[in-house]
């Protein structure tokens, strides 16, 4: 039975003479004839979107999920074309479905959130570290090398080089390069300072340990940042080991009740 579509192969098989049936598609209202015309024209078009696909089955993603992807790009062609303008439908799916597979990639398969601007530049940055992987020998090719290239700014590569870096991610159970001891990024990583906690305290005393006698604070800083015991203290100043533990206790007590009192107040 003929193809509603009335294709005849060109040379190349998935390049399908369909300009007829477009005109058609076109001329047709809403309905079951308009649907399964369309259909059939997806279905011609098909090859040409899965040998589409094919060219970037290597960056990671399953061929399998790029044919679904280009074959979307693809309906999308054949909705949104338009005969009477003139361009051969192949014009006009071409950049469709190769675009609808770059967005894909753009959007599904960064691991970390890249402007498209960066993404665009690692992109010819990539292209040109390959064209010029063909002339340089025995080396990388510099920075500016990849600069004239690519028609960019230093500047520009080495913002692409570094979005290379934020395509795929590394696990931290990954072991440290140069390592050889089962050392893993996660074991590099830091963990809360309990320094921290005190730094609210220490902001909220500041002011209050300022407004104490000189002697006073001369006690607490010796106490409790030079770590002195209340008899090094005493015989330091030539007090007794009770005397500096009643100026501990009284200067303490006072400079908390003001800061509580602070708190209080707001």
């Amino acid at each position: 039975m003929p193809s509603r579509t009335g294709a005849q192969t060109h040379p190349h098989h998935d390049a399908p003479d369909t300009a007829e049936a477009f005109r058609r598609l076109a001329a047709l209202p809403e309905g079951p004839e308009r649907d399964a015309l369309r259909d059939d024209l997806v279905r011609a078009w098909l090859p040409m979107a899965h040998r589409l696909a094919g060219r970037f089955r290597s960056r990671g993603e399953s061929y399998d999920d790029l044919c679904q992807v280009a074959a979307l790009g693809l309906v999308k062609a054949v909705d949104r074309y338009d005969p009477d303008l003139g361009n051969a439908f192949e014009s006009y799916a071409v950049p469709t479905v190769t675009g609808e597979i770059k967005r894909h990639f753009r959007d599904h398969m960064w691991t970390l959130h890249v402007p498209r601007r960066v993404q665009e530049l690692r992109n010819r940055v990539r292209r040109a570290s390959q064209d010029l992987s063909q002339t340089v020998q025995g080396r990388s090719p510099t920075v500016a090398e990849i600069a004239e290239c690519a028609g960019l700014t230093e500047d520009e590569v080495r913002t692409g080089q570094s979005a290379a870096e934020s395509f795929s991610a590394l696990s931290l159970d990954a072991e440290m390069p140069g390592s050889g001891d089962g050392w893993s990024l996660g074991d590099a990583l830091g963990g809360p300072d309990p320094a921290l906690d005190t730094v609210v305290d220490r902001q909220a005393v500041k002011d209050r340990l300022a407004e104490l006698p000189e002697r006073e604070r001369a006690i607490l800083y010796m106490r409790f940042f030079d770590d002195m015991t209340q008899n090094s203290i005493a015989q330091e100043l030539g007090l007794s080991q009770m005397h500096v533990s009643r100026l501990i206790s009284r200067s303490c007590g006072r400079v908390r009740d003001q800061v509580m009192g602070d708190t209080d107040d707001e």
